[in-house]
């Protein structure tokens, strides 16, 4: 940040529990690369790192979305579709961030990260997953 103030963090909340812990130990994780990506963005680590970074957590959310995406496929989740397509519109933001940020550096895209980031995860957490994974348990 321009004035050296780190960006917010992603904190795990009660809310975002899924009642899997195999889940939830997932999530937990994504929640820690994330604010592990922002904090070497914060230190002002070279353009190359910070895209790396952000590529590794969008190979490994990717991951984390297809498994995801077979319990629901297998279970005949009947939200599917929906859940499906947050799926898609956050790693599509992640490949747009990646090029902004290569092209303009972090400075120039931070709010846009760090507030996108945060509502995904906070909303996603909360209302998708919560629901998909307390129907299955």
């Amino acid at each position: 940040m321009s004035d050296l103030t780190p960006s917010p963090r992603i904190e795990w909340r009660v809310e975002f529990e899924t009642g899997n812990p195999a889940i939830d130990h997932e999530h937990k994780q994504m929640i820690d690369r994330i604010n592990g990506f922002l904090a070497s963005a914060d230190a002002g680590l070279a353009t190359e790192i910070v895209v790396g970074q952000l590529g590794e957590i969008y190979a490994w959310i990717s991951v984390h979305f297809a498994l995801e995406e077979k319990i629901m496929r297998d279970h005949r989740y009947d939200q599917f579709d929906q859940h499906k397509a947050d799926h898609e519109a956050l790693l599509d933001n992640l490949c747009d961030f990646m090029d902004e940020i290569a092209a303009n550096g972090y400075a120039a895209a931070e709010q846009k990260i760090q507030q996108r980031l945060t509502d995904w995860f906070v909303d996603h957490f909360k209302t998708q997953d919560s629901r998909l994974h307390r129907g299955l348990i």
